[in-house]
């Protein structure tokens, strides 16, 4: 009761802790780290590890695994969280993986160089560039070719949900002049004679083939091959896929091919285009 005899009205920073914590069970990452700096309260309750332990996926235990020096026992969960939030690096560095922030889900990308791509080892045909517009800093820039093909992999403990995968592909050569992005459309050739193709396969025989003209120069597109559902987050499942346009009426050329992106469906950070099943 203040002085004057009125009963002071409860507000926020008045809030116990534990009820703090269960406004902060329904929120997201970024939500939760924003209302930590509101009050004593929700800053005490940002730092519970059953807050965090509920934004992690059931499987973080196993994808802990994957960064050098991490033990989950010497870690808080808003810890773990804040590590898998950034990019863990794999295979030699050619595949990372990283928790998204909002949705929870795993979000995985491969570089060109972890892809089987035909011819890639005869620079006629293909070169290596390195780049700043790639998070791997390097791209396959495809010169010229008769036969193009590019196939990957991907064994891994997804958290269960549903996912997308696509190509990340940019058509032209890209540079930077006097601080300025120009791209060279001069080798682009043959796309426009077929449609490219693109398919996947998943060990539990989840399935997409789908195909589209690859005719807008000048931009990163992620280009959608189809989605699978991982069914346990305890169990790998397999994915096998491809990009191809096996045509050898004519040679095509001018393709950069960046990565193979892994999203939860959903989320698409970059323009896409849907290709035709």
């Amino acid at each position: 009761m203040e002085p004057s005899g009125k009963v002071a009205r409860a507000g926020l920073g008045d809030l116990p802790e534990l009820c703090a914590a269960e406004v902060l069970l329904h929120l997201d990452a970024p939500d939760i780290c924003r209302l930590a700096r509101l009050n004593h309260a929700f800053r005490g309750a940002a730092a519970a590890d059953f807050v965090w332990e509920k934004k992690l996926p059931e499987n973080y235990g196993h994808l802990l695994r994957f960064v050098d020096g991490a033990e989950e026992g010497e870690m808080g969960k808003k810890d773990i969280f804040a590590r898998l939030a950034k990019p863990v690096s794999f295979d030699g560095g050619k595949r990372e993986f990283w928790l998204d922030k909002s949705r929870g889900g795993i979000c995985m990308a491969l570089s060109s160089k972890a892809l089987v791509i035909t011819g890639i080892d005869d620079r006629r045909y293909w070169v290596n560039m390195p780049t700043t517009e790639s998070r791997f800093h390097s791209i396959a820039y495809l010169q010229q070719i008769w036969w193009f093909e590019v196939v990957g992999e991907v064994d891994f403990c997804f958290p269960a949900g549903t996912y997308s995968l696509y190509f990340r592909l940019h058509l032209g050569k890209s540079s930077t002049r006097f601080g300025r992005r120009i791209c060279s459309s001069e080798q682009i050739h043959g796309w426009d004679k077929k449609p490219v193709r693109f398919q996947f396969s998943t060990s539990d025989g989840q399935h997409a083939v789908s195909q589209c003209y690859l005719d807008e120069p000048g931009s990163w597109i992620l280009y959608h091959v189809g989605d699978f559902v991982a069914s346990s987050s305890e169990q790998p499942i397999k994915l096998k896929f491809s990009l191809a346009q096996i045509d050898c009426t004519h040679t095509k050329g001018g393709l950069c091919v960046d990565s193979v992106l892994i999203y939860p469906k959903g989320f698409e950070p970059e323009r896409v285009i849907r290709a035709q099943k």
